[in-house]
């Protein structure tokens, strides 16, 4: 059965660093796009960064482009979230998301099929 668990959030204060992990079981994670997505509070799902599986091509919302990196682990079947210079504005609960049919990733959640459950992260002193 193809599974995505998320792990890694917390609190953090402004200025802080964490670094989300989505591992896969049941599938090869290297063979499908795999997109990071947010969701705050009364906000919609936004995509904050994705990776392809055609060449590792990386993407970034334009609000965490510099302070975020998204990379993968084709070994241990997982993609993390590198998130430094955090903000409280990035609040929120983090998913990741696969889906084999995209050949160059993309920003837009309602691409994926496939979604963790997601993890808790809070920026605050």
């Amino acid at each position: 059965q193809l599974q995505l668990v998320e792990s890694g959030g917390g609190l953090v204060q402004p200025g802080g660093s964490l670094r989300l992990s989505c591992a896969a079981s049941g599938f090869t994670l290297d063979y499908y796009a795999i997109g990071w997505f947010r969701q705050a509070p009364g906000k919609e799902r936004e995509g904050v960064s994705c990776i392809s599986s055609s060449d590792g091509s990386t993407y970034y919302a334009d609000s965490v482009k510099g302070r975020f990196t998204i990379s993968r682990d084709i070994a241990k079947n997982t993609v993390y979230l590198q998130m430094n210079s955090l903000r409280p504005e990035d609040s929120a609960i983090y998913y990741c998301a696969a889906d084999l049919l995209l050949v160059v990733a993309t920003l837009g959640p309602d691409e994926y099929e496939y979604w963790g459950q997601g993890t808790q992260v809070t920026v605050s002193s």
